[in-house]
């Protein structure tokens, strides 16, 4: 399924007023990827220094406010689409790929583990991270995994 909006629900007007909203949530949704991305090699690198503002209630707070945001966008643009895990295989890998990332990234930002632990979890989950940008890219449930031709 491309990335267009659903089809016209009666008329021109409402198929253009269809295709600003589908565009305005994707910008949305694309902006809290990379919010959300930035804002976790941020505070992996500066966990990882010893910084102590990681562990403040803003550094704590404000990431979850933007994956809430990311994940509401996230199901607003599935349901405007019409898009399943039952129609779309690649939507499975990326809510897969979406819980093992978040793993990763607790192991990573847990003051508590090894210092090799979480150096590794942490780049582990930004790997995991660029395979659920390249399966929302590609549309295949292997994303960069998959073999190239």
């Amino acid at each position: 399924m491309g990335c267009h909006a659903p089809g016209s629900l009666g008329g021109a007007t409402q198929q253009s007023a269809m295709n600003v909203d589908y565009a305005i949530v994707k910008l949305v949704h694309q902006s809290a990827v990379v919010l959300t991305l930035t804002g976790f090699v941020i505070r992996g690198a500066a966990s990882m220094a010893g910084a102590q503002w990681v562990r403040g209630r803003a550094a704590k707070t404000l990431p979850h406010v933007v994956d809430t945001i990311l994940l509401v966008s996230a199901m607003s643009l599935a349901w405007m689409l019409r898009v399943t895990p039952g129609n779309a295989p690649w939507l499975i890998s990326k809510i897969a790929g979406l819980v093992a990332y978040v793993a990763l990234g607790v192991v990573a930002l847990r003051p508590g583990n090894p210092l090799a632990v979480r150096a590794t979890a942490w780049v582990a989950a930004l790997a995991t991270a660029g395979w659920i940008v390249s399966v929302a890219f590609t549309k295949n449930p292997w994303g960069f995994l998959a073999a190239q031709s």
